[in-house]
């Protein structure tokens, strides 16, 4: 007597086993449910090939006995079709695309590809999915999962441009390998990676800008050694890393100066009172080589120090997730232009050019004008 499985009710009563439950879809072609000890069950295909071999295919986990049934049904049709019925992964397929590379443009293309999927796919999660059950999510995830560091790691726009620009690079990568794979019939359909798109506009400025209130939240939900560092991001509108790079002797008391070294070179910039009074707190008692900015441990601050304790103080004082360093800087250069500074004063300051501070933050520059032209009476 056969086992039913089309109704959950049924499968509930299954004792669990290795060997799944079987129901004829068709002739030839069964679709089987294998109970597990616990957790959901799985199913699978089994087809009868005209050389009368028995072939399986993984299914994953459905709710419905019909939707199991509809993807067995599906599968012998790409079979059919001239899909090959052996199952292919991600990473698979990349291989693929590598050796296919090498025949048709040399070397030079192959060894960049393979280092690229060897960095990103190759031995990862979605390496190991099968590309009949890869689905658009399992992209969007891993695209996604490539700039979020970056993102937290950033010191500028540029750095940030570069992180999606390379992102989408990589998406480029993966979805021509996987195209090939369905050129080659190695799987019947693209419809789980042909609507990820890349990032829009690598070189679109940030929209994430702290507002006073949140500020304060976040500067008092900080350690007092972060906020230190904090603090100093907000007066300077500096990047973190040429903040931790900071000694005492780079410190003017009598000019009222800060001097910088980074991405940029090396530049003076002028504290304003406030500023000038916080940093000499900090210098106060150290000698010259000492940091600036220090740790709780004496230690300068580089990402890996910064990183988790700043995305644990954004968490307590419940700002978006979407807070990172950079947002600090970004934030400081909105208040100086808003606040009426000429361009290049700023982009002297922050150590970039005039054209990405115009780029970038034009906008804040107009909506001041626009306010002064509004106060005038012309007519």
């Amino acid at each position: 007597m056969a086992n039913p499985i089309e109704s959950k009710t049924a499968r509930d009563r299954l004792k669990p086993r290795r060997e799944p439950y079987w129901a004829r879809v068709e002739a030839g072609l069964f679709v089987g449910y294998r109970k597990a000890e616990q957790g959901e069950g799985t199913w699978i295909a089994r087809r009868r090939t005209e050389e009368g071999k028995q072939v399986y295919r993984a299914l994953g986990t459905f709710t419905d006995y019909d939707d199991a049934a509809k993807a067995t049904r599906r599968w012998a049709e790409s079979i059919d079709a001239g899909v090959s019925h052996k199952g292919m992964t991600v990473a698979q397929a990349c291989e693929h695309y590598v050796t296919d590379l090498g025949m048709r443009k040399g070397t030079g293309s192959k060894k960049d590809a393979e280092g690229r999927f060897r960095r990103l796919i190759y031995g990862k999660k979605i390496g190991g999915i099968d590309l009949s059950a890869l689905k658009t999510s399992h992209i969007k995830s891993w695209l996604a999962a490539q700039i979020e560091s970056d993102e937290e790691d950033a010191e500028d726009e540029d750095d940030l441009r570069r992180a999606k620009d390379s992102a989408n690079r990589n998406l480029a990568s993966l979805k021509a390998a996987l195209n090939l794979a369905l050129n080659d019939r190695l799987v019947a359909t693209d419809a789980g990676w042909k609507t990820v798109s890349k990032f829009g506009d690598v070189g679109r400025r940030r929209e994430r800008f702290l507002p006073a209130e949140q500020r304060v939240k976040l500067l008092k939900a900080c350690p007092e050694d972060l906020s230190h560092l904090v603090s100093a991001m907000l007066l300077t509108a500096a990047r973190p890393g040429e903040l931790a790079s900071a000694a005492v002797q780079h410190f003017n008391w009598e000019q009222g100066t800060l001097a910088l070294e980074g991405k940029t070179g090396y530049r003076i910039v002028t504290l304003s009172s406030s500023a000038m009074t916080f940093f000499a707190e900090r210098a106060r008692g150290k000698i010259g080589n000492a940091p600036l900015l220090a740790n709780a441990y004496g230690q300068r601050w580089n990402k890996d120090l910064w990183k988790k304790p700043f995305k644990a103080a954004v968490k307590a004082a419940q700002l978006p997730p979407d807070v990172v360093m950079y947002s600090l800087r970004h934030t400081a250069i909105s208040e100086m232009i808003a606040g009426g500074m000429d361009s290049f004063v700023v982009a002297r300051l922050a150590g970039t050019s005039t054209e990405m501070i115009d780029k970038h933050y034009g906008h804040l520059r107009h909506d001041r004008t626009r306010a002064k032209l509004d106060a005038v009476a012309l007519l």
